[in-house]
């Protein structure tokens, strides 16, 4: 049986001064404690690993109540913190008089709902009214459950592989189950399948899903997979940085947007395990951080995020612009955003495309990074989305090799994470290096690298290799319809232009906006454009800035 008072939701306060945290516990207790959790910490990370374990077992946090003027981690920082964990709690600041500046301005920083003045008695008048707010906010929020969802499945299967990744991806809870171990076979033969029926995922309603597709995985979790209207302002197709950006500010600014996404939001940002160079992050954040904030932002602004629809079309009908979906539906709106991003290009080595989703990873696969420890890994690419995964996968595996075809990595790594590789004991690089081959039984066991230098090949022991090795565009959806370069990324703006000729087929009196394709109305943004930077900043900043156009075209 559970303890009753472990499911009650918890509010939990945070003040390094004893007495301050005694008084301030008293009180809550006082009021709230016959139907919450009253908890208290005396520091910033004491606070953090009580979160993080009431997250693992699923235990509801409603406020936190956190002081300004803590040593090593302030108020401020931990509830930007905590809010990764548990975003639905409400977040209140305790100040003093002299500290209000910093109190107004974290309701930016960390959407702070209330701060404190200190001393806060009585606290029927001062206290207990502000959380008695906050409860009913709290209680009345719209909040995704969490689901304990069960997977179980083969290490080695492609297939089981990519269910966890969505899930990961989606910040979608799960828990895994081997199928050759106890537990998962007690599993398979509760759910009535056999090992070959893999991956089973098993819902937190005890349903048995076999081997269910992406869109019933995202039915079964709670993910939205259908538009709610046939007709939007904007269609945002892609949720990489740059689509989340346009539906923050296209939803936030009076648009009615959906964003449509194939797989999850992120795009591959959303698999960088640290982002280190973005503003306003000087300790930096994962990727899934920065896409479940933009993704819970532009969903507090009213944009809908649908996923697990395959854009296969887009069609001119009159004023309209419409979707096509590789299901046989469609959407239609006066305006669309291309921010499809890119693709890794397949590695064309024999033996990797048998291997794929059985040791091999075209990028981070971050649900593999524990099944590294003590293992060689071997990582091709020389770009920051592969010295990222280095880094990573350096606190897990006992050597991690890094391939590069260039010289050096100077020309395509950024300079701060080459100072961090080159600090890194356990990682290796291997310049002028490319993998020539894949051997394996069931799964890869083994790879061939050629050092271009003289020629030489040398077989070594590898068990996950993982791939970044450039990316292309998939626009293949878009032929005959939006003008491409001979890569196939989008063209828009003054890049239509040849001689100062507007492009074939355009009729309005106005040239291209500056994002705008060879389709009056479409839009793109984000490393698809045509000599886009490809980086997270300028995707985001092309998506906000797609929305200004979007206005000046509806206009």
């Amino acid at each position: 049986m559970s303890n009753p008072a472990m499911t009650k939701p918890a509010i939990l306060s945070v003040d390094d001064d004893p007495g301050v945290s005694r008084a301030v516990v008293r009180d809550l207790r006082r009021r709230f404690g016959a139907d919450y959790r009253i908890l208290r910490a005396e520091s910033g990370p004491q606070a953090l690993e009580a979160l993080r374990e009431m997250k693992l077992r699923g235990q509801p946090v409603a406020v936190l109540i956190a002081d300004y003027r803590m040593p090593g981690m302030d108020g401020i920082e931990f509830l930007e913190q905590a809010m990764d964990l548990h975003p639905y709690a409400r977040r209140v600041l305790l100040t003093a008089y002299a500290d209000t500046d910093a109190a107004i301005n974290a309701i930016n920083v960390v959407d702070l709902d209330h701060y404190l003045l200190k001393p806060w008695d009585p606290p029927e008048e001062k206290l207990y009214p502000v959380i008695d707010g906050l409860l009913d906010a709290w209680r009345s929020a719209e909040q995704r459950p969490v689901y304990e969802t069960k997977v179980v499945g083969d290490r080695w299967s492609p297939r089981s592989s990519q269910v966890r990744e969505f899930l990961a991806r989606n910040q979608l809870p799960y828990r895994w189950y081997p199928r050759d171990e106890p537990e998962g076979a007690r599993l398979l033969e509760a759910a009535g399948a056999d090992p070959q029926s893999c991956p089973v995922v098993i819902t937190q309603a005890g349903e048995a899903l076999i081997q269910p597709t992406d869109s019933e995985l995202a039915e079964s979790c709670g993910l939205t997979v259908q538009a709610s209207d046939e007709f939007y302002d904007l269609i945002v197709v892609g949720g990489g940085p740059a689509g989340l950006g346009a539906a923050v500010y296209g939803a936030s600014e009076g648009l009615r947007t959906v964003l449509v996404e194939r797989t999850a939001t992120g795009g591959q940002a959303g698999q960088s395990s640290r982002i280190e160079n973005y503003l306003g992050f000087p300790d930096g954040l994962s990727g899934a951080q920065l896409a479940d904030r933009a993704r819970r932002q532009a969903a507090k602004f009213g944009a809908e995020i649908v996923t697990t629809r395959e854009v296969v079309g887009l069609e001119v009908n009159g004023s309209a612009r419409t979707v096509r979906f590789a299901d046989g539906g469609s959407l239609c709106a006066h305006t669309v955003l291309i921010a499809t991003g890119v693709d890794y290009r397949r590695h064309p080595a024999p033996g990797v495309d048998e291997f794929t989703g059985r040791g091999v990873y075209y990028g981070s696969a971050m649900t593999e990074a524990t099944e590294c420890a003590e293992q060689e890994v071997y990582i091709v690419g020389g770009a920051n989305s592969a010295g990222q995964a280095a880094v990573f996968l350096s606190r897990h595996a006992r050597g991690v090799h890094l391939v590069v075809r260039g010289d050096s990595l100077e020309k395509s790594m950024s300079h701060y994470l080459i100072q961090q590789i080159a600090q890194i004991p356990n990682i290796t690089v291997h310049t002028e290096t490319e993998v020539a081959g894949a051997d394996g039984d069931q799964h890869l066991e083994r790879i061939i690298l050629r050092d271009n230098r003289n020629g030489t090949e040398d077989k070594v022991d590898a068990q996950r290799l993982f791939l970044f090795i450039g990316a292309a565009p998939q626009t293949g959806w878009l032929d005959g319809v939006v003008a491409r370069d001979d890569a196939g990324y989008v063209l828009a703006g003054p890049d239509l232009l040849v001689d100062g000729a507007r492009p074939a087929g355009w009729e309005l009196p106005r040239p291209p906006h500056h994002l705008e394709t060879s389709v009056p109305g479409v839009f793109v943004a984000g490393d698809v454009h045509a000599e886009s930077a490809k980086r997270v900043a300028s995707a985001v900043g092309e998506g906000a800035m797609a929305v200004m156009f979007v206005h000046r075209y509806l206009s």
